[in-house]
Order: structure tokens, then sequence, then C-alpha cells
């Protein structure tokens, strides 16, 4: 897995809107596993 850490600085409402991007691909993700896993066939 690939990790990036940096400093930021913005206002609370970036924060959220970074916090909700960052649930949305875990989500997408997710889903993608579980289609992965659950259909035997598929690919990437």
């Amino acid at each position: 897995m690939f990790v990036l850490e940096a400093k930021l600085y913005g206002s609370s409402q970036q924060f959220a809107i970074i916090d909700e991007m960052i649930r949305t691909a875990g989500f997408v993700r997710n889903k993608c596993l579980r289609l992965w896993m659950d259909t035997p066939g598929t690919g990437q």
C-alpha cells in the first residue's frame, strides 16, 4: 500500500471535504473488492 504524508493548513470546511473524499474512496474500494471476491472470473 502506498502511503503519503503531508502537513496541511486549511479551514475546517476544507478538512471536512477531504474526510468525505477519503470515506468515499474507501467505500468504492470496498465495493470493488467485494465484487471481485464474490464473482468468480471477474478481473481487475
